[in-house]
């Protein structure tokens, strides 16, 4: 049987290299761009081929994501599952805001997915099947106090998935969208100072289940949308934030 294919945006930040880990332990090869040091070697020990698109791909700038299908395509002759994140959190009060920053967010958190799922969905549909995960924020999925122009613009990104689901489910193509909030990772901890550990107790306390989530236990949860055992969902957008949304 011919191994699948897994295409993944960024290998060194957020959920990238847990990601990348788990694809490769569930018999999946994997296109890859930035890997984190190391973690192609970790992929090639278990089994996976992986294919390293070079320099920096930030798919929020038209034409990157067509890269890393364009290398995968070349290299393996398909993409069966796809999953990308992308985004910079901005927080402060609607009414202090700025144009600049609200152009800031739809770049990162809106032209990103879009540019993601116009060069992934394509081929799948010519191919009559494929896997597609959209990882937006939680925050999109309530008002969010601190975030208003953040969680709006993830609303939006969420909601676009679920349209491009809708237009192509006839085809065999799944896509779906996850919403994390108070995940344990560098950019979350800093914008929310969460690297002092009294700010980081009350922060938690937010969190109905009390802690931050990893994003060892986020990439495994993922897989139910991305590692072919699940094929009947579509259109789907689900929280991954602790009981919070």
């Amino acid at each position: 049987m011919t191994r699948r294919v897994a295409l993944i945006n960024n290998g060194k930040q957020y959920a990238g290299p847990a990601l990348a880990r788990e694809f490769a332990a569930r018999g999946h090869d994997i296109v890859l761009a930035m890997p984190a040091d190391g973690l192609v070697a970790e992929l090639e020990a278990l089994g996976a081929t992986v294919e390293v698109v070079d320099g920096k791909i930030d798919i929020s700038n038209a034409g990157d994501a067509q890269k890393l299908v364009d290398a995968g395509i070349a290299r393996f002759g398909r993409i069966d599952t796809a999953v990308m994140f992308s985004g910079q959190i901005i927080i402060g009060r609607f009414l202090n805001s700025t144009i600049d920053q609200l152009h800031n967010i739809v770049h990162t958190c809106l032209d990103a997915p879009y540019e993601f799922l116009k060069a992934v969905v394509p081929p799948m549909v010519n191919q009559g099947d494929g896997q597609v995960l959209v990882i937006t924020s939680a925050a999109g999925a309530r008002p969010t106090p601190g975030a208003p122009l953040y969680s709006s613009v993830r609303a939006g990104a969420t909601m676009m998935t679920k349209n491009v689901a809708d237009e192509v489910a006839s085809t065999g193509v799944q896509v779906n969208a996850c919403g994390t909030n108070f995940m344990d990772f560098p950019e979350f901890r800093k914008a929310a100072g969460a690297d002092d550990p009294e700010r980081r107790a009350f922060i938690e306390s937010q969190v109905p289940m009390g802690r931050l989530g990893t994003m060892e236990e986020f990439a495994a949860f993922c897989m139910t949308f991305l590692d072919g055992t699940s094929r009947f969902t579509t259109g789907q957008y689900i929280s991954y934030a602790g009981g919070w949304a």
